[in-house]
């Protein structure tokens, strides 16, 4: 299996189309099977509708279900369209079970119901269990297909199964060992399986301390069982300690981008415009009322700056630093925020962290407040019109709105999330408005307070 580099695999794309075009389909298939899957999609995602009708004729229905499983479901519901009935639904038999099921997921309800129709009975009602879970759940993301033994099972005939089954089998890294109910009473590696002697049963070498996840376990709680337990999959079992399934890593590096991408949508206040295939209108529509929301609490800005006429209006200088004191404000709060949500997305915080990191975020702003003061400080006396008194109002309140920002860019994500809400809405536009507020308020508070000294 060839991977190839993006330096050449300009090169690699024109023979293929040449292959095609020429329609020597030896010499694609030779070819194009030989490069990593990945390859394989990006390749055929540069194709016209010609050339992939090519392809469709050109390679078996295994050989293409797993090109299939590589492209984002829009992608697969197009695909899908152009696929022969009969070649389509061979190639859905092929698919294992949860990435048909998230397949599925992305289809309208009657060519679902079509689809399971045409399916093996028994395979037809094993995914309509998976459709049943709720999305984003343990249960919608596993795959029933996954390798299990007796606990009285010998090495070598587990080992003998492996050949026979291992290629249906979603992973064969780990066995699942369970009871004549189906029950699971031990997991084995793979690597245990092949380091014992072959006669010894599996009992000897099997472990019974299992982490697992229920079905209706959120799917960003699986992904982080799995990686803190270092898991190349994890078993669902029922109440009952029934395996139902298993959830592999690679479904959860999928989880693991979905939650990213959601939390930066969050983050930005672009949540569902970030995909490139959305449209201007579908965008538009998504980030709009987050706009719109600022827009009226932007007004308490306006309104705040015009409560303090008099004052800008006696000391016009002023009105020179107030963008200095908003993006200040706005941009220390947002780094505080980005510090908080990660850590909260990442489940690093409890109630001791939390206190430590309180403590560090203060003496943070302290310093950063601190040392900003000192610098706008030295600028409103040297300017121009400037003078120690404005160098003061400058520094001071400089140096409170750097330490309030960092101290609300920790305190509401933490507030929110103990709320049970995400904590991504508390979202970088947001931050910066109240920010925007708190630090102009102290701002002309602070001057109007020294006004007669000026």
């Amino acid at each position: 299996m060839k991977k190839i580099s993006f330096k050449n695999r300009e090169e690699y794309t024109y023979y293929l189309f040449m292959y095609l075009k020429n329609k020597q389909k030896d010499l694609f298939r030779e070819e194009f099977l030989d490069l990593h899957p990945t390859d394989q999609v990006d390749i055929f995602k540069q194709m016209s509708l010609e050339k992939r009708t090519q392809v469709y004729d050109y390679l078996s229905v295994d050989e293409f279900a797993e090109l299939f499983t590589g492209l984002k479901p829009d992608e697969q519901k197009q695909v899908f369209t152009e696929l022969d009935d009969d070649y389509a639904h061979e190639m859905l038999c092929e698919l294992p079970a949860d990435e048909l099921t998230d397949f599925f997921n992305v289809l309208p309800e009657h060519i679902t119901t079509y689809l399971l129709n045409k399916l093996d009975k028994a395979d037809a009602e094993n995914i309509r269990n998976l459709l049943s879970y709720n999305e984003h759940s343990a249960g919608s993301l596993m795959t029933t297909e996954y390798v299990k033994a007796s606990a009285q099972d010998t090495v070598s005939l587990i080992i003998e199964r492996l050949r026979l089954e291992g290629m249906d089998a979603e992973t064969i890294y780990y066995i699942y060992i369970v009871d004549e109910f189906n029950k699971l009473t031990g997991v084995v590696s793979l690597r245990e399986l092949l380091s014992a002697p072959p006669s010894s049963t599996v009992n000897t070498i099997m472990k019974e301390q299992i982490i697992s996840v229920s079905p209706a376990t959120d799917q960003e709680q699986v992904s982080t069982i799995i990686r803190d337990y270092n898991l190349l999959a994890v078993p669902v079992l029922t109440s009952d300690e029934i395996i139902i399934g298993i959830v592999t890593v690679d479904d959860v590096m999928d989880v693991i981008e979905e939650e990213t991408t959601e939390d930066l949508g969050e983050f930005a206040a672009v949540k569902g415009a970030l995909d490139l295939e959305v449209t201007a209108l579908t965008a538009t529509k998504k980030r709009l009322p987050w706009l719109i929301l600022l827009l009226f609490i932007g007004l308490f800005t306006a309104g705040l700056i015009r409560s303090f006429e008099a004052t800008l209006a006696e000391v016009a200088v002023l009105a020179i630093f107030i963008p200095m004191i908003a993006d200040m404000a706005g941009n220390t709060g947002t780094q505080s925020l980005a510090v908080v949500v990660r850590g909260l997305a990442l489940r690093k915080f409890d109630q001791k962290t939390i206190l430590r990191l309180l403590k560090r975020e203060a003496a943070t702003g302290f310093l950063m407040g601190l040392v900003c003061g000192i610098l706008a400080s030295l600028i409103g006396f040297l300017i121009p019109g400037g003078s120690a008194t404005l160098g003061i109002i400058i520094g001071v309140s400089l140096f409170i709105t750097v330490l309030s920002s960092t101290l609300s860019g920790t305190l509401i994500p933490l507030v929110i999330h103990r709320l049970k809400v995400d904590p991504a809405v508390a979202s970088g536009p947001f931050i910066t408005t109240i920010n925007d507020i708190i630090g102009l308020f102290v701002y002309f508070t602070i001057a109007t307070s020294l006004l007669h000294y000026m």
